[in-house]
């Protein structure tokens, strides 16, 4: 496998308060990974310095063999990694079509010019975008709603409309924040087994959440955060059965956690 996000040292502090502690870990290309833990463990913190939406203290991120700790957002992007928020915002009144255009419109070559001009570039550009925006559409299972403004949506179909938005321009990693956050359980497992699908077809995911269930049911590898550092990192049932992530989570003793598992053992 070969790592196509790579974080090293990566700290950040508030107020003295040390929320990343230098922490390190790698995503492979064509994997999913889950980051997990307790409020306050540094989750969010941690993407935000990815996404450059923080500025880290020290440290390295590596994106496909180019450097991006400390650029902004829109540099991030460009570099070929796109997230979701917890809180979704679409254009309500606008189609769901045009939602996902707009979302290609800034990686793509027409500038305002040709766009005020209708030039050849921006019409073909426009087209390449109209096609990708169908696709993800019909991959997310909304095609009969294309047409439909943003504001009809549920909460859940509005996570899935963020998440197409984020594909839209072939990004390299996508890095989801809380994707199943406040939907319903059919939703959950319609969002999993949607996301199964793009993975099977090459992409590559860093999901935040704090559903437990869904994450050990999706992801290759999950790192767990707790207070600012790693606290445990592997698969799916390694993770489950790690006294310390018990502890984290449960608030028991490893020992106790320890007699735990083996007494389901």
């Amino acid at each position: 496998m070969t790592a196509l996000l790579e974080v090293s040292g990566l700290h950040k502090s508030f107020a003295g308060v040390r929320a990343v502690d230098g922490i390190s870990f790698a995503v492979e290309a064509g994997t999913i990974t889950g980051l997990i833990g307790p409020n306050g463990s540094g989750k969010t913190t941690t993407i935000d310095c990815i996404s450059g939406f923080q500025r880290l203290d020290r440290g390295r991120i590596m994106l496909a063999g180019t450097e991006i700790a400390g650029a902004p957002p829109q540099r991030v992007a460009r570099a070929g990694l796109m997230r979701t928020f917890q809180t979704v915002q679409l254009y309500d009144h606008l189609s769901l079509i045009d939602n996902l255009t707009i979302a290609a419109q800034q990686f793509d070559a027409a500038g305002f010019i040709d766009e005020f001009f209708r030039t050849r570039e921006y019409r073909e550009a426009a087209a390449a975008a109209s096609e990708r925006a169908r696709e993800l559409i019909a991959l997310i299972g909304l095609s009969r709603y294309s047409e439909a403004e943003a504001s009809i949506f549920s909460y859940g179909q509005k996570k899935l409309i963020a998440l197409a938005a984020a594909l839209m321009p072939r990004p390299k990693l996508v890095v989801l924040d809380e994707p199943v956050a406040g939907v319903n359980p059919t939703r959950i497992r319609e969002i999993e087994a949607i996301l199964r699908r793009f993975n099977e077809a090459g992409e590559t995911f860093l999901i935040v959440e704090h559903n437990v269930e869904f994450i050990t049911n999706l992801s290759h590898r999950i790192i767990v955060l707790d207070q600012g550092k790693i606290l445990a990192e592997g698969t799916a049932a390694q993770i489950q059965e790690d006294p310390r992530v018990l502890e984290a989570y449960l608030g028991i003793s490893p020992e106790m956690a320890q007699d735990e598992l083996q007494a389901a053992s």
